[in-house]
């Protein structure tokens, strides 16, 4: 690894309820491969129980956030996979770079950089490659020898990475719905997750089959009668599609039944979308609070020699929205459009105000055609890391079969198959998910199945 930490500072610390949370900032170098270059500030929250006596002899465990675009949980008690983790472990929540306190990109801080050039010249480097040289800086600087991951979501596929650039630094590294596709274009993906959606969409109208009727009133209403998002952008077809992300939960997809029987109110003027249902609306489709999702969605899937297209090509050149021309009853214009997940589409910024000014940005990044190679199979074959990753069976963000494939490629990693959880699988039960996979990296575990 070239990244040499150039300034590693401690800030506040605050004790509460249960956990002691100390600050820590690190310069690191934009660009790891020029480390006398310009640099950025990476953010991270220590975080220890007070219940221990000696919190410096405990080993360490970086948590690496779902995304991309997701800072580190802030927490204010110890309660669900953290506090389970705390019995045992120092517990470092990295903001990412791009997020939090970590070089924010967003609307107002990408146009500082330039034009549209330099904008993504500046966004290339904010990929998992990245993201894990900057855990190796913050792991040198700590003064860590080895220390354990815990990936959700896309922080698995920064593990892969982990493992396949730095596995020097690695004690042991346990992944929740996070086993990415290691070689294939999006368009791979997009097929996998657009079935996956469809068939949670036929499972969720099987629990409520009201709710079809009230969502095709809805877009009925929609295209008839003007309504608008506390942002002032209107509701369209697409917009209410978005409600879909509430099928990646166990017992969150549940509340959307919650959001669609109070859809409508009777007004002066009839029938209206209520403020209830419009904030719901809202809360799904703006990315006020978390524009790098948007922005690098498809870029994570990008890999020059492993995941070009079948003609050849490496560009992502919105995958979603092509890979949706295969799949259509998930077109807005379907008779009775299906409700579409974690999905990203180029008309998000055109209709996002959070979006309007990255849009050129994004454009651009959908056509960048050399992406380098996120993951090196070769290592991922010779891995000696202990590696236990929950692979959710039913999960529609990151699907099995291509879980089940990755898992193969990586020599030692044990996986649980299970279809109790969905793909927030550690916000249902994260105390007992962590506990049962760090049992399976410990050497005694038979558990799981070895690949």
């Amino acid at each position: 690894m070239s990244a040499q930490a150039t300034a590693h500072r401690t800030a506040a610390t605050h004790a509460h309820r249960g956990l002691k949370a100390t600050e820590h900032y690190l310069d690191v170098p934009l660009d790891h491969g020029d480390p006398s270059g310009e640099q950025i500030t990476v953010f991270a929250r220590e975080i220890v129980s007070t219940d221990v006596d000696d919190p410096a002899a405990l080993p360490w465990l970086l948590f690496l956030q779902g995304g991309p675009g997701g800072a580190g949980p802030r927490i204010s008690s110890l309660s669900g996979w953290i506090g389970e983790a705390a019995k045992s472990f120092r517990v470092l929540l990295l903001d990412q770079r791009g997020t939090g306190l970590s070089a924010p990109v967003n609307r107002q801080s990408l146009p500082v950089r330039g034009g549209v050039d330099a904008q993504v010249a500046y966004l290339r480097h904010f990929r998992a490659d990245s993201i894990v040289r900057d855990a190796e800086a913050l792991r040198r600087a700590l003064g860590v020898d080895r220390w354990t991951t815990l990936g959700q979501s896309y922080g698995g596929f920064i593990t892969l990475s982990y493992l396949s650039l730095a596995p020097e630094g690695l004690e042991r590294c346990l992944v929740t719905g996070g086993l990415a596709a290691v070689t294939g274009h999006a368009d791979r993906v997009y097929r996998h997750t657009y079935a996956r959606m469809a068939a949670r969409n036929a499972e969720y109208f099987g629990w409520y089959p009201e709710d079809r009727d009230t969502l095709d009133r809805v877009f009925a209403h929609v295209d008839e009668v003007a309504e608008v998002l506390p942002d002032g952008r209107p509701v369209t077809r697409g917009v209410v599609q978005m409600l879909g992300q509430y099928f990646g939960g166990n017992s969150r997809v549940h509340q959307l039944h919650f959001a669609l029987e109070q859809a409508f109110v009777e007004t002066a003027d009839g029938p209206r979308l209520s403020d209830a249902f419009l904030g719901t609306l809202y809360a799904q489709a703006s990315r006020l609070a978390n524009p790098l999702y948007a922005l690098m969605h498809e870029s994570i899937y990008g890999q020059g020699t492993l995941g070009r297209n079948d003609d050849g090509s490496v560009a992502t050149a919105w995958a979603a929205e092509r890979v949706a021309e295969e799949f259509a009853d998930f077109l807005p214009a379907a008779e009775r459009p299906l409700l579409t997940g974690e999905m990203v589409y180029p008309w998000f910024f055109s209709a996002d105000p959070a979006l309007v000014p990255l849009r050129e940005a994004a454009e651009a990044l959908a056509g960048v055609g050399d992406w380098p190679d996120l993951y090196d199979l070769d290592v991922l074959a010779t891995n000696t890391v202990p590696v236990a990753a929950a692979v959710y069976s039913e999960d529609v963000y990151v699907d099995r079969e291509l879980s089940l494939e990755t898992a193969s490629r990586v020599r030692g990693l044990r996986v649980w198959e299970t279809a109790d959880f969905h793909h927030d699988g550690i916000a249902d039960d994260g105390a007992g998910i962590f506990a049962r996979l760090l049992s399976m990296t410990m050497p005694e575990s038979k558990e799981g199945a070895a690949r």
